[in-house]
């Protein structure tokens, strides 16, 4: 295991994450930011379909279920899987706060296996703000919320204007998002990648 980046340690002048008081209620499943998502969109066949809880203060929980489709040795999840469900998860973080944000940096601990049919359990924090960034941490366990650490990492986000994936996503779907007559999701189909 190594220690976390320097990039990913927040400031001295950091200051405590502020909950929106728009956000979910604690408990409230956020559902899909976008449909085809591949961490947690309904519509990819073979993605994730993680789904995330607003959790107390800054925090979320999250569940998926680890299919043949993401296995990268035989019978195991893919590492890469694994990341993704981590980034998804803290990314999710994000709409508690009431931002658009995305990935800058993301460190992940593979600490064991994680075989197919496994249930991964994961908990995201945002640790701190400090300008247009975003310090959080998440965790993934198997065998139940409290069981054994499977997964771990610390993510710096960047706070963005919605311009970002326009003038950077493919113009379909683009369009397709920003036509969507539900104003939350339209929203919220901006929040997560990069």
């Amino acid at each position: 295991m190594t220690a976390t980046s320097a990039a990913l340690t927040p400031p001295a002048d950091a200051i405590p994450p502020v909950r929106h008081p728009d956000a979910p209620a604690p408990g409230e499943l956020l559902g899909s930011h976008y449909e085809y998502c591949f961490g947690c969109g309904g519509g990819q066949p073979h993605g994730l379909h993680l789904e995330a809880r607003a959790g107390e203060g800054v925090t979320v929980t999250a569940e998926f279920t680890v299919t043949p489709d993401h296995q990268g040795a035989p019978g195991l999840a893919h590492g890469g899987v694994l990341a993704t469900a981590l980034d998804e998860t803290l990314g999710s973080l994000n709409w508690l706060l009431r931002v658009i944000a995305v990935t800058g940096r993301l460190e992940t601990d593979f600490v064991r296996p994680v075989p197919v049919g496994t249930v991964l359990h994961l908990e995201a924090a945002v640790t701190a703000v400090h300008g247009r960034k975003i310090f959080s941490t998440a965790v993934g366990r198997i065998g139940g919320p409290e069981g054994p650490v499977a997964v771990r990492a610390d993510a710096l986000f960047i706070e963005v204007k919605v311009d970002h994936f326009i003038d950077n996503g493919r113009p379909e779907e683009i369009q397709a998002a920003m036509s969507d007559p539900d104003q939350v999701r339209r929203a919220r189909a901006f929040e997560v990648n990069p």
